[in-house]
């Protein structure tokens, strides 16, 4: 009955929140919510200006090419077979082009790739405020989060399987020790039972408002506002952990144990897929991330550790659903 409750409860509260589902044919990325996410798309912008003046440049000069030396304006070709000027311009000039391209994508690889150091940016931060340069400091909390850092580390560990994911919270252990662990399975196989089978295994009855294929059973939840750190690997075969809107892909290898992180500020509920072929229930391989407040985490993670399941589903429904806005993302 307390379970029926809370659902309900849930549902009513859920009811007017605002959903910006992936559009078919939609142009651009997703709505970026993590400071990676940002910086993939700044850089994505300038790419986009490069690409479209080297575009532009390229059918200029195939244009001149075919009407200045066309057989009816250049009766007498001339014959040559080298020019030294051209072959120096167009092999220092596209170098150049290159380079400057690297040295704007190779600090943002830096940023998504080597884990933050959380004292050294909580120390930054403070020398910085300390020695009154405002600006810097500026600069330097629009990349770092000092708050978050102060905090540490959400930990989790993501195993792919086929065709689910396991994840783990190795620091949220209860009496005996033993850490929150759960399957998060996707809700929508491509079979006629999916409705049936989702009912009778959780109980519940909103099978026909979820995503489909992008919601799961038991999706994973972290807190807003924090530096969340996860540990990707594989028991069978080579997966791929992505949420687009996080602009985080990491793949899941079997033997080995990927690194990456992530920090998102306004709550939510973001949605991926593996992006790695595993086999042959790839496609319904989905990834749902509920982003909450720290106390609904802390809630969240107390029912986890009783085993109450269904009561820490609810509120996470009920929490990420009144913030401002519900988001979505897609591998599109």
């Amino acid at each position: 009955m307390r379970h029926l409750i809370a659902a309900l409860f849930a549902s009513l509260v859920a009811a007017p929140a605002f959903a910006a589902l992936p559009e078919d044919g939609g142009l651009n990325f997703q709505p970026a919510a993590t400071r990676i996410a940002e910086r993939v798309h700044e850089f994505h912008n300038v790419l986009l200006w490069i690409i479209t003046a080297i575009t532009i440049l390229v059918m200029v000069l195939l244009l001149w090419v075919m009407v200045r030396y066309s057989q009816r304006a250049n009766k007498t070709p001339r014959k040559f077979s080298h020019n030294t000027t051209v072959e120096v311009i167009w092999t220092v000039v596209p170098a150049l082009i290159l380079v400057g391209i690297a040295s704007l994508s190779f600090p943002n690889l830096y940023y998504q790739n080597v884990t933050p150091n959380l004292g050294e940016i909580a120390a930054t931060s403070k020398q910085l405020l300390a020695e009154g340069r405002t600006a810097q400091h500026l600069a330097y909390t629009k990349n770092h989060f000092p708050d978050a850092a102060e905090k540490g580390f959400v930990n989790v560990k993501i195993q792919g399987n086929q065709w689910n994911w396991t994840y783990t919270y190795p620091d949220l252990v209860d009496e005996s020790d033993i850490p929150v662990e759960f399957v998060s399975n996707g809700v929508h196989k491509g079979r006629p039972s999916d409705k049936e089978n989702y009912e009778k295994a959780t109980g519940r009855r909103d099978f026909d408002s979820l995503p489909v294929n992008y919601a799961t059973d038991y999706p994973m939840v972290v807190p807003a506002g924090r530096y969340i750190r996860y540990y990707v690997a594989a028991a069978d075969v080579i997966h791929s952990w992505t949420v687009p809107a996080f602009a985080v892909k990491t793949d899941a290898v079997p033997g080995r144990l990927n690194e990456g992180w992530f920090l998102v500020e306004e709550p939510g509920i973001y949605y991926g897929q593996c992006s790695e072929l595993c086999g042959i229930d790839h496609a319904y391989m989905p990834i749902e991330v509920r982003v909450v407040t720290q106390a609904q985490f802390d809630r969240w993670a107390e029912l986890m550790k009783a085993g109450d399941y269904e009561a820490a589903l609810a509120a996470t429904v009920m929490t990420a659903a009144v913030e401002p806005e519900t988001k979505y993302a897609s591998n599109n």
